[in-house]
């Protein structure tokens, strides 16, 4: 049976200039290197510069991962951009970038699922393209989070960090088969009734301001583990495959120990998960391509490879992707 699969054709990434340490952040507020990475893994972060915005960093993940795919603007037909740390209230993220790359044709829109947008943002551009609605999409994750951090909370601003990623999705033809390229299955999941785990205390129709970002830590990593470890072995399931047939895992960047708790839960070879979060922290929806994109520089990933995609964000919400490389 002939399928429409949707195939990575390229990838690129953007970190700010401004790199933050722990050891600087010791000057900032009441905590330590020795702290943050006992319990986090995080090193450092980058910071985006006073006027470089959410749609700056995404427009050069873009240029990258065009580039990296050999394409122009001109041959998209759609860009998708998951950020909870959007340019204004409206219009969405998405359009600037498009306008910016010289784009007037086809569609943008922005999602927003927080940590999981990217996720999100990668199954909504696979059913355009099985659908064949679109050929080729820009899918893009990229915030600023620094924005939105209370930097006198120590229990959350050193978690995170400013950055985008990209990929260009290409349709290709499979047999419907577990063995072809592109991606196999998505898997998306939210609960609401966790708000207050995870949430900025803000917003248009609430504060009429921004806010900060609120985090209960200790309760948020017990649900991480257990639901990304769930819907893993959900899309393992879906398609045949087993934990051992899995090549590479690349999770969102939130936290050491959650991704190692994943992995035990999974029983997958630690070795087996890309880790940045130590470079660049909690990037949110930019954390997977950012590490996808490192993965495939130093070419840990190859042309057949079992590669899963997992994340959790505020909502709650949670999703993984599995493709064959």
């Amino acid at each position: 049976m002939s399928v429409i699969r949707s195939v990575i054709a390229g990838c690129g990434s953007y970190l700010p200039e401004k790199v933050v340490t722990n050891k600087q952040l010791e000057d900032v507020v009441d905590t330590s290197d020795e702290w943050i990475i006992e319990r986090t893994g995080i090193r450092q972060r980058h910071i985006a510069a006073e006027g470089e915005l959410t749609s700056d960093l995404a427009l050069e993940a873009s240029k990258r991962a065009l580039a990296d795919a050999d394409m122009t603007a001109d041959e998209l037909d759609l860009i998708i951009l998951a950020t909870a740390t959007p340019d204004q209230t409206f219009p969405s993220t998405a359009t600037r970038v498009q306008a910016a790359l010289g784009m007037t044709h086809g569609a943008a829109f922005d999602v927003q699922a927080v940590c999981s947008g990217f996720v999100y943002a990668l199954a909504t551009a696979d059913n355009f393209i099985r659908s064949g609605q679109a050929r080729n999409v820009l899918v893009i994750g990229a915030e600023t989070f620094s924005r939105i951090l209370d930097w006198e909370d120590r229990t959350t601003c050193v978690l995170f960090g400013d950055g985008a990623g990209a990929v260009i999705l290409s349709a290709h033809e499979g047999e419907g088969k577990n063995t072809d390229r592109g991606i196999l299955t998505t898997h998306l999941h939210s609960d609401g009734r966790y708000n207050d785990l995870l949430y900025v205390d803000g917003g248009p129709s609430s504060t009429k301001s921004t806010g900060y970002l609120r985090m209960k830590g200790r309760e948020v990593f017990r649900h991480a583990v257990k639901n990304l470890a769930d819907v893993v072995g959900e899309s393992l399931h879906a398609v045949g495959l087993a934990a051992d047939d899995v090549d590479i895992v690349v999770p969102h960047q939130a936290n050491k120990r959650i991704l190692d708790g994943t992995a035990k839960k999974l029983g997958i070879d630690p070795e087996k998960i890309v880790m940045t979060v130590h470079k660049h922290a909690n990037t949110s929806a930019a954390s997977i391509p950012l590490a996808l994109d490192e993965a495939v520089k130093q070419g840990r990933i190859s042309t057949g490879d079992v590669v899963i995609l997992e994340a959790m964000g505020g909502g709650f919400t949670w999703g993984a992707c599995l493709l064959r490389w």
